[in-house]
């Protein structure tokens, strides 16, 4: 929603109101999910030399975000281990305009930004994962009532922002920041892991928010991934009022209505 839509700050403090509730529930199910995760890679390494990262990465991420906001395991509701390949078919259709298929631009364009691929194509995959936000999100639900949000619209929105947002910046920051760090060399691995190795031990053996406060290096990597393979490599909108954007060595002048 754009912010001058009445409903945007209900949205938005719904979804503080999730954050808030199940803000303990985040590093421990997180260690949980990727424990399992790269359990199944070691076992797949021992048995036929190679491992699909990006393929346990999705599972985990949707097993992760699930588990954490809504206290349920995918493996036992309707997706079961399907919910991956869901989202990434709804996605595909959110996104097709910003794709390219390496076509001729005359083909391209009518194929892909002169109107929307038809929602039809996937609304019994969205219906699914609807129908598990629906089922599995009943506390938050019952708080947009009482911000006098309706239950569909609220569902709808758990949707996008955790399929959309949170399932999709895990789904592209992980395995960008897996590539970067193997291509860091051995250094850097001995400086990362003796750097967490060390911060844990004098955490009692737990992860917590504030032991990764003490990870310089940790932060550092994190930070160079975000900075040259960003989740989202573009962004758009439109000025809503006469501006002028600085940097270090020049300035812009951007009309009201204007696309960045």
């Amino acid at each position: 929603l754009d912010p001058s839509e009445p409903n945007h700050a209900k949205l938005k403090q719904l979804l503080f109101f999730l954050l808030m509730n199940r803000r303990d529930k985040v590093i421990p199910e997180f260690h949980s999910t990727y424990t399992e995760a790269f359990e199944t890679l070691e076992r797949d390494l021992a048995a036929k030399g190679k491992a699909d990262f990006s393929g346990a990465n999705e599972q985990a991420a949707f097993n992760f975000l699930a588990r954490a906001w809504f206290g349920k395991n995918p493996a036992d509701t309707t997706p079961g281990s399907d919910a991956p390949t869901l989202i990434g078919k709804w996605i595909l259709f959110q996104l097709a305009p910003l794709l390219s298929l390496g076509l001729p631009k005359l083909v391209e364009e009518p194929l892909l930004r002169t109107r929307p691929l038809p929602p039809a194509l996937v609304k019994k995959d969205y219906q699914r994962l609807y129908d598990f936000f629906h089922e599995s999100s009943g506390f938050v639900l019952d708080e947009a009532e009482k911000l006098g949000v309706s239950r569909e619209e609220a569902c709808h929105n758990l949707v996008f922002a955790t399929c959309f947002n949170s399932f999709g910046g895990m789904k592209i920051l992980f395995p960008n920041m897996v590539k970067w760090i193997g291509r860091g060399g051995v250094k850097l691995h001995m400086q990362l892991a003796e750097e967490i190795r060390s911060v844990v031990r004098s955490n009692g053996g737990k992860v917590t928010m504030a032991g990764m406060e003490q990870m310089p290096w940790m932060k550092s990597v994190v930070y160079e991934v975000l900075r040259m393979e960003p989740p989202v490599a573009l962004q758009y909108g439109k000025a809503k009022r006469d501006l002028i954007i600085s940097n270090h060595e020049a300035s812009f002048e951007v009309k009201e209505g204007e696309m960045l």
